[in-house]
């Protein structure tokens, strides 16, 4: 492992900088647990094999996760480090031009994710470890701030209440995210490496989840970029029936695409190549991109 006491730059030839609205960048789900809603890589063989499945469809980066979000058995600080640092350390040799990202809300994993090279703290519960912020800005890494509606880790939204205003969820996701981002500014981690998620699903309710995406420009005008986390998740299920995440990739993409439209600037997806075909249509038709072969009509 690299000495922990040494900041890291942002690693290889993607960093955060390149990830912004009308570019914005994919980060594949590794998962190396045995439990997770759609897809596992039991094995570190299987994650690292996953990565390069993901790396070879477009992923920019790659999202290494140790602990099933939702319920399921305890899983120890050093059990979680067993299962992505050997998987972080393989990549960071294997593809220096791929930003690792570790999925965790303890310091204690992530640090010992950023020594063994991950740029990033995809901090998917909100802060409840209020050292995180410190070890990216330690390491010169990236944190994502995520909003939970005070959930602890690893449990399921129930009977949230965000007041009769459709609109307040909007309101109070985005003050949590705010909120965040300037801890981790007084941390000590520079602000274009601070990135604010709404986390849809995460202690809110289908109508909440996609009145969050209703008001996304509300997250892309705070200047920090926006991560969208809704590869497969229940309220994509929800909009189009009694539909299990295996059956939900159509209704992820039409989101995907309707989300960089709005200005996302990153997308967490199981799904990278069809992630990738999304955004590049999404971008053709507002403008950001050009097609990548226009021979229709000249022949």
């Amino acid at each position: 492992m690299r000495d922990a006491a040494q900041p890291q730059p942002d690693l290889g030839g993607f960093t955060l900088a390149h990830a912004r609205p009308g570019n914005p960048a994919i980060m594949a789900v590794v998962n190396r647990t045995t439990d997770s809603f759609y897809e596992s890589a039991v094995t570190a063989e299987q994650a690292i094999a996953a990565v390069e499945t993901a790396v070879d469809e477009g992923a920019n980066i790659v999202d290494i996760g140790g602990v099933r979000a939702g319920r399921g058995r305890d899983i120890s600080i050093a059990e979680e480090i067993d299962r992505v640092c050997p998987v972080i350390e393989a990549v960071a040799r294997s593809h220096p031009d791929v930003l690792i990202s570790v999925d965790t809300w303890r310091h204690e994993v992530a640090e010992a994710a950023c020594a063994a090279g991950a740029g990033m703290l995809n901090d998917t519960w909100a802060g409840v470890d209020p050292e995180l912020a410190r070890v990216a800005a330690g390491h010169d890494a990236g944190i994502v701030c995520s909003h939970t509606g005070g959930l602890p880790p690893r449990t399921d939204a129930h009977r949230n209440r965000y007041g009769l205003s459709a609109g307040e969820v909007v309101d109070r996701t985005l003050e949590g995210v705010i909120g965040l981002a300037e801890a981790a500014r007084n941390a000590g981690v520079a602000a274009e490496k601070i990135i604010i998620d709404p986390t849809p699903d995460f202690g809110k309710n289908s109508y909440q989840s996609l009145r969050l995406l209703r008001g996304l420009e509300a997250f892309v005008q705070t200047g920090f970029r926006v991560l969208l986390a809704i590869s497969r998740k229940d309220f994509v299920g929800e909009a189009i029936g009694d539909v299990a995440p295996d059956e939900r990739l159509s209704g992820t993409i039409a989101a995907t695409a309707l989300s960089v439209a709005k200005g996302a600037a990153m997308i967490r997806t199981h799904d990278v190549r069809a992630t990738a075909d999304a955004i590049d249509v999404a971008l053709a038709i507002t403008g950001d991109a050009a097609p990548k072969h226009t021979v229709r009509g000249l022949r």
